[in-house]
């Protein structure tokens, strides 16, 4: 470890624990040098969960509402709506078109400057989840989909799994939006437990691939020392190239 204080802002941690306090506790532990955290359902649905995004946000922390949002379009366009104006810097909605055209209607109405990111296919599915629900793709080729269809809804970037983030970048680059967002749960790092998760790779891993952020939960805030584990996360990418 160095001496230096070392942050990335490319390093989200998600804040998956069973109540506001442990939540607070953690933001807490972590200090400096974590500047950006997603919150999830479970956080999010207590009396109190959006009250701590705004929190978070007002300590100058980039804040993730991982809602997913899934609705017919007037109603993900309504919440996208109220989200953005509440206060949130990024915010998933479900990569389908037209959840992803209402979103964007409704963050836009707000005239707010919320990203909002599609989820193409949970990094929890492997292939035979997908042909057990009904898709007819492989998670590549339906991630592949989602993604076009995400470029031309006009949402500011996706959430993929890292093994897809090479082809997405190259997808967005084709399409002529090298600043599109490419967000990547199923992040561990070298040795950490995969855990309920399918399609995962290492942070320096899925940097380089073309990930543009990183968001990584349980090995950091399940770890005995959650700073060590999210310094080391920190020291394993610095240097690498955004």
């Amino acid at each position: 470890m160095t001496s230096r204080l070392l942050t990335d802002d490319r390093l989200i941690v998600g804040l998956d624990l069973p109540s506001i306090e442990a939540a607070r506790a953690m933001v807490r532990t972590l200090g400096g040098t974590i500047s950006a955290y997603k919150i999830g359902l479970t956080l999010l649905a207590r009396p109190g969960g959006v009250a701590l995004a705004h929190e978070l946000r007002d300590q100058g922390k980039t804040v993730f509402q991982d809602w997913k949002l899934h609705d017919i379009g007037a109603q993900v366009e309504g919440a996208a709506r109220a989200v953005a104006e509440g206060g949130c810097d990024l915010l998933t909605v479900h990569a389908e078109p037209q959840v992803m055209r209402g979103a964007v209607k409704g963050r836009d109405a707000g005239g707010s400057s919320t990203k909002i990111l599609a989820v193409t296919v949970m990094t929890s599915l492997s292939d035979a989840d997908l042909t057990e629900i009904g898709y007819g793709f492989d998670a590549t080729a339906l991630v592949e989909r989602r993604v076009r269809q995400a470029l031309d809804c006009g949402v500011d970037g996706v959430v993929s799994s890292p093994l897809e983030a090479a082809r997405v970048r190259e997808i967005a680059i084709e399409a002529g939006r090298p600043d599109f967002l490419i967000v990547t749960p199923g992040v561990r790092p070298v040795g950490a437990d995969k855990g309920d998760q399918q399609r995962v790779a290492t942070p320096a891993e899925a940097l380089t691939a073309g990930a543009t952020h990183l968001v990584v939960a349980r090995p950091i805030v399940g770890a005995d020392n959650p700073l060590l584990a999210a310094s080391a996360i920190v020291e394993s990418i610095d240097g690498l190239m955004r």
